[in-house]
């Protein structure tokens, strides 16, 4: 009997690779020529819009009898801490005279105070109402629902200016003059956007899971509060920071009802202190400085929520 052996098989070898095989580098294509004014133009817009604080801040650092001289100087003149030392307090009278300040004082650690605390508790009580507000038009089904809402629509026609001798008479009546109260009183409660803005919103919610809620038995005030509020994060924090801004840069009205520094406002403070000029000239340097230091918190929390903000305007709903 005779064994047949079969030879082991040879070992596979891999194929050169082909130029067929390597894939061709991609070219890169030149920019197209309205790619490039679109960016070109985008540059401009963006530093014609900052400018203005690179400005504030070199005027600011500036020495505030040396500007006059060469008033055109893109760099800071006479580089000086003056301005902010003015600001804070850091310097005497006789030391801001002599750098062409008003010898004047400003407590703006007060005034900050002052701002803080209407800014946030209009911020705080005008969303919250707001956002109820705009629930009881979305969700809730009741008559006049519509010709209610109508008439707030139409109240964002109202000009302000109309409003403020009322205001101003309804807070001299109970007795509010010169308070912080008084300032934070006609925009509280609730504004017409605030309310239109989340409105949008809360239509677009689904309502499947807030039906599911009534069904177990949940009331209205807890499908509220457990189920569209946490649902519309975005829009309650957008509303709240364009109402931030809004109160901290509010200036007529506070001017109106605020005589003294324990309810001057930062925006007003401002106002008096360029007021009190010295006889050189304003206190560029110093107002510049105070104006910085003011519109900061509000900068870096524009930036920071900046997105936020944008995407929600689009009034996107959970489907």
């Amino acid at each position: 009997m005779t064994e047949t052996t079969t030879a082991p098989a040879a070992p596979a070898t891999s194929a050169a690779p082909t130029s067929q095989d390597v894939p061709a580098p991609r070219r890169r294509r030149p920019p197209s020529i309205g790619k490039v004014v679109a960016w070109v133009v985008m540059g401009l817009l963006l530093l014609i819009t900052l400018f203005p604080f690179y400005w504030m801040l070199r005027t600011a650092l500036s020495s505030n009898g040396a500007l006059y001289a060469n008033a055109t100087s893109l760099l800071p003149v006479d580089f000086s801490w003056g301005g902010f030392e003015r600001v804070f307090g850091l310097q005497s009278t006789e030391e801001a005279i002599a750098q062409g300040g008003s010898g004047a004082s400003i407590d703006f650690w007060l005034y900050l105070r002052n701002s803080v605390v209407v800014a946030t508790v209009v911020t705080v009580c005008q969303v919250f109402f707001s956002a109820m507000a705009a629930y009881a038009f979305s969700r809730l089904h009741w008559r006049g629902r519509n010709a209610v809402f109508a008439v707030f629509l139409l109240s964002l026609m109202v000009p302000v200016i109309f409003t403020l001798l009322p205001n101003f008479i309804l807070v001299r009546e109970l007795g509010l003059i010169d308070t912080l109260l008084g300032i934070m009183l006609p925009g509280l409660f609730m504004t017409p956007f605030a309310i239109f803005f989340l409105r949008q919103f809360f239509m677009n919610v689904s309502t499947e899971v807030e039906e599911a809620a009534l069904i177990d038995g949940a009331s209205k005030v807890r499908v509220f509060f457990a189920i569209i509020i946490p649902m519309s994060v975005g829009p309650i924090a957008t509303i709240a920071i364009l109402t931030y801004i809004g109160s901290w840069n509010d200036y007529f009205w506070p001017l109106m009802v605020s005589y003294t520094d324990d309810s001057r406002v930062l925006t007003v403070a401002l106002g008096n202190f360029n007021a009190q000029t010295p006889q050189t000239g304003p206190d560029w340097a110093g107002l510049m400085a105070a104006t910085l230091v003011a519109a900061l918190p509000m900068i870096l929390l524009f930036l920071a929520f900046a997105r936020r903000i944008v995407n929600s305007i689009g009034f996107n709903g959970i489907k």
